[in-house]
């Protein structure tokens, strides 16, 4: 035992011993530097491009400070939980001429909340809480970008609303007094002024042609700090239904990951060449600061508006006096398209319109506008908006399964009154009785016909004529895209095109055996309504 320790022992002071007569006197020994590879090349090639655009971009971003009154945090619209109930605010007409009501700058309820987050969280394995909120960074101080060379700055609504005194603080530190020309509170953009034509604005780009996945820089100045660029991807686009400038306001925002925090509002979200593609609006957080969910509103819609506001001091908005709804692969199955085509679906058109003038008739269905094809009902209210008054403009819809082209001239949305929203029934006022009428299981619907004296009741003209919903089973088909009791059903589409129905008979002749249908509801009082489709469960 003690001799294999000895021999152990021996063998450690020998292999000390190797080891300090190989190093010799202790000296400082020489850092090589790593070898250049190729990834380090394209690091360093991308931090350039990121220095190169800061710097060209930097003179034309300005820091903006509003004073004279109480900053005010801005957070989403009041968001019924199932817009698409015929209380919701997708109903009678999502997003029509007038619109539904509804306030921005109300709190989110938890349901709310976990709605939305629902709709555009739902594969993350964490979601923010319920006291988060969709705030507008900033507001009494925020960012802006030269727009041309006269001295006009775009910036964001919520950033000058109410401001009595506006100073705009430039790169090299220069200040200015600025007076607003024009405000825009439907999309949160607003064009201020100061005195000079020596200005460089920045280059506007192209916020159609974004990718998902593609490198942006937000610029401005967030908690003060001016000219601070963060960088991001591009993490989805589109994002037209969140409520941030209220219900009847016009969404269309670039979400990014690219932090935007307090103060960055108003300032430019850029592309890799410098070029403007978005105004930094809005963020989704629960700590006031960056959670990786910034909004910012498209240049395409942004410069068009300041254009506007640049010649008028305000913005009048255009339209065709139609009202639109979403189109859903099962309502394109139903009008003879395939499921996946893009599209808005006509649900109504105001009498004496542009649109009916040109043609257009409730049931049609938009797949261009301006010879452009668009993401979506929204996306098409969006660009209408802001187009201009009286031009004539191309439009191409489907109507019994054919295309059909056409022109229509735009008119203001201020001249066109569209038809009041329905009135709901009473609910302490049962005039149907559910024993009555007739039975369609496969939906989870029960209808009788309108009679005068019914239709009286129930708050419908006496000449109305069609089916009167007497009962909706809980979770059928009909329950789950919230017809109720008491809405009436006039239309159905039967071989790709919208028909009149007027008896129980005549619903079941096109219904009797089919598991999938697309009616047209209205509400009471004549209210706008709207095409709904039943698919029953497989």
């Amino acid at each position: 035992m003690f001799r294999k320790n000895a021999i152990s022992w021996f063998a450690v002071a020998l292999a000390a011993a190797s080891f300090f007569y190989h190093r010799g006197p202790s000296r400082p020994v020489t850092a090589v530097a790593p070898q250049l590879t190729e990834e380090v090349k394209t690091a360093k090639a991308l931090s350039s491009a990121f220095h190169n655009v800061a710097s060209f971009v930097h003179e034309s971003v300005v820091q903006i400070s509003a004073e004279g009154r109480r900053p005010q945090m801005r957070n989403n619209g009041n968001r019924r939980a199932n817009p698409n109930r015929p209380d919701g605010p997708n109903f009678p007409f999502p997003g029509g001429p007038g619109g539904p009501g509804g306030q921005g700058g109300q709190q989110l309820t938890p349901e709310q909340f976990e709605e939305l987050m629902k709709r555009f969280f739902q594969d993350m394995p964490f979601r923010p809480q319920p006291n988060s909120m969709i705030q507008a960074p900033g507001q009494g101080t925020g960012s802006g970008f030269v727009f041309d060379r006269n001295g006009h700055i775009v910036t964001n609504n919520h950033v000058v609303e109410g401001a009595e005194t506006i100073k705009v603080r430039f790169h090299d530190g220069e200040t200015y007094t600025a007076k607003v020309v024009g405000r825009d509170p439907k999309s949160d953009i607003a064009v201020i002024k100061v005195e000079g034509s020596e200005y460089r604005p920045l280059e506007i780009g192209d916020s159609e042609g974004l990718k998902v996945g593609e490198l942006v820089m937000a610029v401005g100045s967030p908690f003060g700090l001016e000219s601070s660029f963060t960088v991001g991807i591009v993490s989805a686009t589109h994002r037209n239904d969140l409520g941030i400038v209220g219900q009847t306001g016009y969404e269309d925002f670039i979400q990014t990951d690219a932090a935007i925090n307090p103060g960055n509002s108003g300032g430019p979200l850029v592309d890799m060449n410098g070029r403007v593609v978005g105004v930094n609006s809005a963020i989704v957080s629960g700590s006031r600061g960056n959670d990786g969910v910034g909004f910012a509103i498209p240049i395409d819609m942004a410069a068009k508006l300041a254009e506007k506001i640049i010649r008028t001091g305000k913005v009048d908005r255009a339209m065709m006096g139609i009202n639109l709804g979403e189109l859903t692969p099962a309502t394109a199955r139903q009008f003879g398209l395939d499921p996946k085509t893009p599209g808005a679906l006509v649900q109504d058109v105001v009498p004496g319109s542009p649109a009916e003038k040109a043609g257009i008739r409730s049931g049609d269905i938009i797949t261009k506008f301006d010879d452009k094809t668009f993401a979506s009902w929204l996306d098409l209210r969006n660009r209408v908006a802001v187009s201009d008054i009286g031009k004539p403009y191309s439009i191409t819809y489907v109507r019994g399964g054919q295309s059909i082209d056409g022109k229509v001239t735009l008119g203001s949305a201020d001249a066109i009154v569209p038809g009041e929203p329905g009135q709901d029934i009473p609910a302490n006022e049962p005039v149907l009785e559910k024993a009555k009428g007739t039975s369609f299981a496969q939906f989870g619907l029960t209808l009788q016909d309108l009679t005068p004296d019914l239709a009286e009741k129930l708050g419908y003209d006496r000449d109305a004529k069609g089916l009167v919903i007497g009962a909706v089973k809980e979770g059928s088909p009909a329950d789950e895209i919230g017809l109720e009791q008491g809405l009436l059903i006039t239309k159905l589409v039967k071989d790709k095109v919208p028909v009149g129905v007027t008896t129980v008979k005549d619903f079941e002749d096109a219904a009797g055996k089919v598991n999938e249908l697309t009616v047209f509801v209205q509400t009471p009082r004549g209210g706008p309504g709207r095409y709904v489709t039943m698919t029953q469960d497989k």
